[in-house]
């Protein structure tokens, strides 16, 4: 299991995902911060990255923040 504090900026020309050197992730993500639609591509992207099952990651913390923490199940 992996906990990731993620720093989301919504509205982004292009998707992509930085990660500091602190370990945090900077995702930019194209949706908008309306009714989830850029939850669920958070969701998406991270478990491209992480190459795990979009049900397998969860947002802990920060639902409607930009600041937020999310949770990797690596073991299936």
């Amino acid at each position: 299991m992996i906990n990731k504090q993620v720093k989301v900026k919504p509205n982004s020309q292009k998707q992509s995902i930085e990660e500091a050197v602190d370990g945090t992730l900077k995702v930019n993500l194209k949706s908008p911060p309306i009714d989830g639609k850029a939850n669920k591509e958070l969701i998406k992207l991270l478990a491209e990255k992480f190459n795990v099952p979009k049900s397998q990651i969860i947002i802990k913390s920060g639902l409607s923040s930009r600041h937020k923490l999310i949770q990797i199940n690596t073991n299936s």
